[in-house]
């Protein structure tokens, strides 16, 4: 008699489609320790008006269009110093649309208080491009010229001459979206495995300063295929792919504790950040009502809505104040968040204009409390928001 399955027998891998619907090739490189994966698939049920001579219902006929929906949640990892990325790499790319920038660092050759980075070669950054050094992350605000950069914020620990730079990836927004298969392989080999196919991102969430840093992803797919049911060619397979060899899997959570937050009109660092998330949604309308088929065609992206949320604790000083003068006179300040800080370990997320909403007082507790809820980022073309690994 056959057993239960584990619901920790379970592996997921990523990757991005070449075209729509067309299932991504992995290797255990592709390997995401995602907490949970959520997939609804659902017939569109339509009204039956033939009149059969009785109540009953007769069904309805096969070929009705599929509609699928997903959520993956994933916590903050570590990730190797590689130009891959890190594994969940894809999902930020379904999600942003451009490819990924890689900056394999430098060598600083000067570097101030003010925010201006020097290196002794040309560096080949762009605007919204991340660069790191020790244990913080940062992003180009603006080019000097071949050899400098101003950052969105000052390094903590201004680098040394001769300090080398660590390498980042860094994705930033597109008109046009790409999709990602997602695979979902269990113990034992007889279990059901899937594949979510032609994966749409709609919505992504950065959480910070919870338990762990998360990342959650929610969207529609073409499709779902499993290798019970599979048969015939599916999604450009011509047979339900192998799950690679199980590689070793070694990483490290990061604590929602570490890490950096810098908003203002001229950005400083607050340390009475409580609670903070960032939300992106591409309002998504997919090609679905397409004559011939019963299946999604491709992803129609709507207007990007980014948002900031924020709650902190309120003080005196001139930096606080600030955040509330720029909510009252509607004036743009640039909100960044560092989560982690440690090579390897860190993630920055960085937008550069947004319009604060007034805080709501919250003085409930011991502390009163500003919390900052849903205020929107703006910008001029693609550049509302960039998401960075270091």
């Amino acid at each position: 008699m056959g057993s239960y399955i584990s619901s920790n027998a379970n592996r997921f891998y990523t990757a991005l489609e070449s075209a729509y619907g067309s299932v991504g090739t992995i290797t255990a490189s592709n390997r995401i320790p995602a907490l949970k994966l959520t997939v609804q698939q659902q017939l569109e049920v339509t009204n039956r008006k033939d009149k059969t001579g009785s109540r009953t219902f007769a069904g309805l006929p096969v070929g009705g269009r599929r509609r699928t929906s997903f959520e993956l949640q994933t916590y903050m990892t570590s990730w190797q110093n590689t130009s891959a990325g890190p594994g969940y790499g894809p999902l930020f790319q379904a999600a942003l649309g451009r490819t990924p920038l890689q900056f394999g660092g430098g060598t600083v050759a000067s570097s101030n208080s003010s925010g201006t980075l020097g290196f002794t070669a040309p560096h080949g950054l762009s605007v919204g491009q991340a660069v790191a050094s020790a244990s913080e992350i940062r992003f180009v605000a603006a080019i000097v010229d071949a050899n400098n950069v101003q950052l969105n914020a000052a390094f903590t620990i201004p680098p040394a001459a001769g300090a080398i730079a660590g390498t980042t990836v860094t994705y930033l927004p597109a008109t046009a979206l790409g999709s990602v298969s997602v695979f979902d392989y269990w113990d034992p080999a007889a279990a059901v495995q899937r594949i979510l196919c032609g994966g749409a991102v709609d919505e992504m969430e950065i959480l910070l300063n919870g338990d762990y840093h998360q990342f959650h992803f929610r969207g529609m797919a073409q499709d779902v295929i499993d290798s019970s049911s599979y048969s015939g060619t599916v999604a450009s397979l011509s047979s339900f792919p192998a799950e690679p060899a199980v590689a070793a899997f070694d990483y490290s959570i990061v604590p929602g504790n570490l890490g950096q937050a810098w908003l203002g009109t001229s950005a400083s660092q607050f340390f009475t950040i409580t609670n903070a998330s960032v939300l992106l949604k591409n309002n998504l309308d997919m090609r679905t009502n397409e004559f011939g088929s019963n299946l999604p065609q491709a992803i129609a992206p709507g207007p990007r809505g980014i948002t900031a949320s924020f709650d902190l604790y309120s003080q005196t000083d001139t930096a606080t104040a600030g955040l509330y003068e720029a909510a009252r006179q509607q004036s743009p300040i640039s909100v960044m968040f560092q989560l982690g800080q440690a090579q390897g370990q860190m993630a920055g997320v960085y937008l550069q204009s947004v319009i604060p909403q007034v805080p709501e007082f919250n003085d409930g507790k011991n502390n009163l409390q500003w919390q900052f809820r849903p205020s929107r980022a703006q910008g001029t073309l693609d550049n509302e928001i960039a998401v960075a690994f270091g």
